[in-house]
């Protein structure tokens, strides 16, 4: 038999156009993602799942105190009664609620193995058991007194808290990280004993902004402890928008040895950092000797986290070592601050610290409000049924008998007494064994206390002022047990600024210092060969290629690379390609137009200063660290407009300047004739009627101007002797000296 979607009868078939139905049905998915499963409610700071699964712990009498039951019986529970989920998911819930390096104020005591900080994972839920801890105790006391609202369970059999009670800040205390569609959140957690403080500020100055809370709660304060780096105007930044992050480093101290030697222990971590992949990931460093201040790493941890990291030598500043590891691993870890969550129970925003604070307070009020009514109901129930409890005892005898004596006594008492249907039934009910406490005097002192009770009760109803200060008595009591002088409620992380080394230090410790020979092609490939090469004859090129620049510097030399648009780029020698093949394009490395062309790569050595020149003759003298670019985009310098370019860059050493264009005709003049001068087009160095410069140095006059022609030989003339080729910087030149080389240029000259 086949069967068929179509339905028999035509009138079920409804047109609806394909993207209304697949909108409706994601928007579905969307709202209960965002609202059943990804985001806390700003009240109580919990998930659905987080929610069942306290309160099916508390359905099992699974007291702090109690006996343990197993994890698979808790699970059992949530998923049959309340949370129709797979059972691995919520048990990944419950374990993560009993991980104290995870959660800072856990909600579940846990029994066996529930992982650990190196990211091993809990034992079978067959094997552990489980409790809830006093925090989840506060979190759930009032459900039998009315406090919030309840509504059936997925399959009507049951019912379920829509809300816990919530006496624990448990959105900002404890945190909570979730991805939903088209949003997410991530709230760090936070100390208690600070939150209270806030709270009670908050309730004393309603209007407290931000800025005025953060003198109580300074920042997170994560299980793993760490220390936060950040500035106060970043920290305040994030509490007031509800959006940014915190950068948390690894707490490391300094241990000494024997004969000068020490390592660093780090006794604390960042928190989410796994400490078995932060291990594997610093001995994968130390692998690629992209740690040359480390020596070794190890882990010698036991009950209390400690990680060893040997230095290279002792001479390493440690300092800088640490810098290293802070840059290259988890060792320092963003933690982001995303403060998303379910206002009011259903609406998705984005909040602040004052507002999440008032959120609780407000939920606060609203649970007090209702266990001080639903108290009122039952002392009301109470006071009555002792009425008719005095009327029993003040007429006992009688009221016996018209019990033995009435087929119906309910209606004869009721008529006789003048009782109450409530008043009727408790006499009916109550049990021969408590006639003989029915006396006069205990029933009114109990009367006396329940009606000074209401009293109470009713003032405190009526009186908003009360209400807060009764939550601020509570909030104070919850300061105690959790204050600053308890293991739990001690803070655990510290702030620090982070110290200010030079960005070429660090770069320069994260690689070994070893010799290169830097090899640039004519087409712009480059490479470098390990140790210092004299002997290029034998390096390899593509076809109709050939070497074009060729130098000796070290893996930790920064590299500058004038192209013909006149902008330099900086490179990295530590990050270029070996000398295997044939190298990489350097425009692989930097942002250089296609339609520029290499003019001059060396390295860096600083304090230097160069002489720049275009084709069409103009130049000026730029300072060698203001050439020293931050981007792949390079640093303007020398200015040219096409068709003219970027032609020489020399290194200022004398007094004197020689200049010879493409028409062979060569000045010398004054360097002081030349402008010092960051970036611009410089000044006219020589004159040209056709063609532009050719080449220029600089050289001192007391030794002579100097130059090799093509056959090696070295030439040299004296200032008194270039007496014909003298002149001011902008003079057209003579041809030059005999012996010049017909390449136009000074070669090797020196």
């Amino acid at each position: 038999m086949v069967r068929t979607l179509i339905p028999e009868d035509p009138s079920d078939v409804h047109d609806v156009p394909l993207r209304e139905a697949l909108e409706e049905r994601y928007l579905a998915y969307a709202l209960s993602t965002i609202m059943h499963r990804a985001l806390p409610d700003a009240r109580d700071g919990m998930k659905p799942v987080h929610r069942r699964l306290l309160f099916a712990m508390r359905e099992l009498r699974l007291a702090p105190g109690a006996a343990f039951k197993k994890s698979a019986r808790v699970v059992g529970d949530v998923i049959g009664k309340y949370h129709p989920h797979g059972d691995q998911s919520v048990y990944d819930a419950l374990v993560r609620l009993a991980q104290n390096f995870a959660v800072r104020y856990p909600l579940v005591d846990g029994q066996g193995n529930f992982g650990n900080i190196d990211g091993d994972n809990a034992a079978a839920m067959r094997y552990t058991e489980a409790r809830l801890t006093e925090v989840a105790r506060l979190m759930l006391d009032g459900l039998d007194e009315d406090a919030v609202d309840f509504r059936p369970t997925y399959d009507g059999s049951e019912q379920e808290p829509v809300v816990l009670p919530g006496a624990f800040p448990n959105l900002l205390a404890n945190g909570a990280q979730g991805i939903a569609v088209g949003m997410a959140t991530a709230i760090p957690p936070h100390n208690v004993a600070e939150l209270c403080d806030a709270a009670l500020h908050l309730i004393a100055h309603p209007d407290a902004k931000t800025k005025a809370l953060m003198k109580y709660v300074p920042g997170p304060d994560f299980p793993t402890g760490g220390l936060i780096i950040d500035s106060r105007a970043t920290l305040l930044d994030a509490y007031e928008t509800g959006r940014g992050g915190f950068r948390v480093r690894a707490r490391w101290h300094k241990e000494d040895g024997a004969r000068g030697t020490w390592v660093v222990v780090i006794t604390e971590i960042p928190w989410l950092v796994q400490k078995s992949r932060l291990v594997e990931r610093i001995a994968e460093l130390l692998n690629e000797k992209k740690l040359p201040l480390v020596g070794d790493v190890r882990d010698e941890s036991a009950e209390d986290l400690r990680l060893v990291i040997e230095p290279r030598a002792k001479t390493v500043d440690a300092e800088l070592l640490m810098e290293s590891l802070f840059k290259l691993t988890d060792l320092e870890s963003r933690i982001p601050l995303n403060m998303n969550v379910l206002t009011q129970g259903r609406i998705p925003k984005v909040i602040g610290l004052a507002e999440a604070l008032r959120e609780w307070l407000d939920h606060r009020r609203v649970v007090l409000l209702r266990r001080s009514r639903h108290r009122l109901d039952v002392i009301g129930h109470r006071i009555e049924v002792l009425g008719g409890y005095l009327v029993a005892y003040l007429n006992l005898d009688k009221v016996i008998r018209i019990i033995r004596k009435e087929d119906e006594p309910k209606p004869v008492l009721m008529k006789t007494f003048d009782l109450t249907d409530v008043q009727a039934t408790a006499i009916l009910d109550m049990r021969l064994r408590n006639l003989r406490r029915l006396e006069e005097m205990e029933i009114r002192a109990e009367d006396k206390a329940l009606r000074a009770e209401q009293r109470d009760l009713k003032a405190l109803i009526a009186s908003e002022p009360q209400q807060w200060a009764r939550i601020a008595d509570e909030i104070k009591a919850m300061r105690v047990t959790f204050g600053p002088k308890t293991p739990l409620g001690k803070r655990r992380t510290g702030f620090a600024e982070a110290p200010t080394h030079d960005e070429a230090a660090i770069e320069e410790a994260m690689v070994i210092r070893e010799p290169i020979t830097v090899v640039v092609s004519d087409k712009g490939w480059i490479r470098a060969l390990k140790g210092t090469v004299t002997d290029l004859s034998g390096v390899q090129f593509k076809a109709d290629d050939k070497l074009k620049f060729a130098f000796p510097a070290e893996t930790t030399s920064k590299l500058l690379v004038l192209a013909t648009n006149g902008r330099f780029y900086t490179l990295d020698a530590g990050k270029l390609p070996g000398g295997r093949g044939h190298g990489e394009p350097v425009r692989l490395f930097i942002d250089m137009e296609q339609e520029a062309d290499l003019v001059a790569v060396f390295p860096f050595v600083g304090g230097r200063r160069f002489l720049v020149a275009s084709r069409g003759g103009h130049g000026f003298v730029v300072p060698e660290d203001d050439c020293l670019a931050n981007t792949r985009r390079g640093k303007q310098v020398l200015n040219v407009d096409l068709p003219d370019e970027a032609r020489v860059v020399t290194t200022v050493e004398g007094d004197q300047v020689a200049v010879i264009g493409e028409n062979r005709k060569m000045l010398v003049f004054p360097l002081d004739q030349v402008p010092e001068m960051t970036r611009g087009r410089g000044v006219r160095l020589q004159r040209y009627k056709d063609g532009g410069l050719a080449d220029l140095k600089t050289f001192t006059g007391a030794d002579g101007l100097s130059w090799t022609d093509s056959a090696g030989r070295v030439f040299a003339l004296s200032l008194k002797e270039l007496a014909d080729w003298r002149g001011n910087r902008a003079d057209a030149g003579r041809l030059p000296p005999k012996g010049f080389p017909r390449s136009g240029r000074f070669e090797n000259g020196g």
